[in-house]
């Protein structure tokens, strides 16, 4: 495997790496005939990222015939080699980039103003192929904005804030801070701020949904867009179902894919109205049952055989409940549900790859133990005895 950087491309890279460095801990490399793959995953796998440089990025990329490569390496040896993108972009010529697999090695070799040569060999570990499954097209929200516009809005949020909603309307879409418990609210300083329909290059609405997604690795990709001036775009559906933020280039693609929080009562709503017109965003504040939404995806054990063939799932599929041997609640757990209509609906955390169900949290803390009655009614005669 050889590829070549050359001028300006090489910050573009750097910056690439960089934002993929808000994602997760390791990077995944897979060159393909399409053009060079860099993704990575965070440890919940609830935010996937995936970079894919065409041919034409490269001032020279070629592959042996049939190579069937996939690797994985901690992202911040990489980062180390794209270490200060400003003097990066003004001392390096190109970057060279190739695999020396007799050692395990992927080498980056930076070439250097007055002939100087840097040349950083990284360890490196095979892995499985990492791809999420996705289809933004269907979604029935899509926007796309510069990216100084989304910056200006996400810069009134402190950097400690972990999660943003975002609501919109026909014409309108709000962006608020998101504050998970209600007893919260009253002390917390609540943020929102309004953005019309023709700050946007595109604006198309078909239902009016309010979604909580991480703000972290929104800012990631924010980061990457604004340095390339790259247009940002989002898509997604209900509550629950991942939002995509895509950037787009004709030498180059990235998409993020982030889990957002689900709320049984308001799936419920938008079923029966969702659609209804909205003269403000609802507010939600108090409306915080946390799920994290199940994605399918693809992953195959380098060198096995490829799952190619194999239809990928739509989002649309992956929202139906997951099959009886994911979940760990029994049979009797659902028919007390179904006893209480009035019980608040149960959370689940599910694995964006895998989908496991954790046991719900209410059941873990909020039935009394059978010891609990008896404790309380020793003490109670205990008092009246003294």
């Amino acid at each position: 495997m050889q590829c070549v950087v050359t001028g300006g491309n090489v910050k573009v890279l750097g910056k690439a790496i960089h934002s993929l460095s808000r994602i997760g801990d390791e990077l995944y490399v897979e060159p393909q005939e399409d053009g060079l793959a860099l993704r990575s995953v965070n440890s919940s796998r609830s935010a996937y990222a995936c970079f894919l440089f065409a041919p034409l990025f490269f001032s020279r990329y070629s592959i042996p015939t049939g190579l069937n490569f996939r690797c994985k390496m901690a992202i911040k040896s990489v980062q180390s080699v794209f270490k200060s993108l400003p003097t990066l972009e003004k001392t390096v010529e190109k970057c060279h980039i190739g695999l020396n697999e007799q050692k395990d090695r992927l080498t980056f070799t930076l070439h250097c103003k007055h002939g100087l040569l840097k040349t950083h060999n990284l360890s490196y570990q095979d892995s499985e192929s990492l791809e999420a499954v996705f289809d933004k097209n269907s979604c029935a929200n899509v926007f796309k904005a510069q990216p100084r516009v989304l910056v200006d809005t996400v810069v009134h949020f402190p950097s400690s804030l972990e999660e943003v909603t975002v609501t919109v309307s026909d014409e309108r879409m709000w962006v608020r801070n998101h504050v998970e418990d209600e007893a919260e609210r009253s002390k917390a300083m609540l943020t929102e701020l309004c953005l019309a329909a023709d700050e946007f290059d595109h604006f198309a609405v078909k239902a009016h949904y309010s979604i909580t997604f991480c703000l972290k690795e929104f800012r990631g990709l924010l980061l990457f867009a604004e340095s390339t001036g790259l247009p940002v775009s989002m898509y997604f559906d209900e509550p629950g179902s991942p939002v995509v933020l895509s950037v787009t280039d004709s030498v180059l693609e990235g998409n993020f894919v982030l889990a957002t929080l689900s709320d049984d009562r308001d799936l419920q709503k938008s079923n029966k109205g969702g659609d209804a017109d909205q003269s403000h965003p609802p507010d939600d504040f108090m409306n915080d049952d946390m799920d994290a939404y199940l994605i399918a995806m693809d992953t195959s054990a380098a060198p096995g055989p490829s799952t190619a063939d194999l239809p990928p799932p739509s989002l649309a599929t992956s929202r139906k409940p997951p099959a009886p041997n994911y979940r760990t609640r029994t049979h009797s757990d659902e028919e007390e549900d179904d006893d209480d209509p009035e019980r608040p609906p149960d959370k689940k955390f599910r694995s964006l790859f895998f989908g496991s169900v954790l046991p719900p949290s209410s059941q873990m803390n909020t039935q009394p133990l059978p010891t609990q009655e008896v404790l309380a009614s020793d003490s109670e005669d205990e008092a009246e005895a003294e």
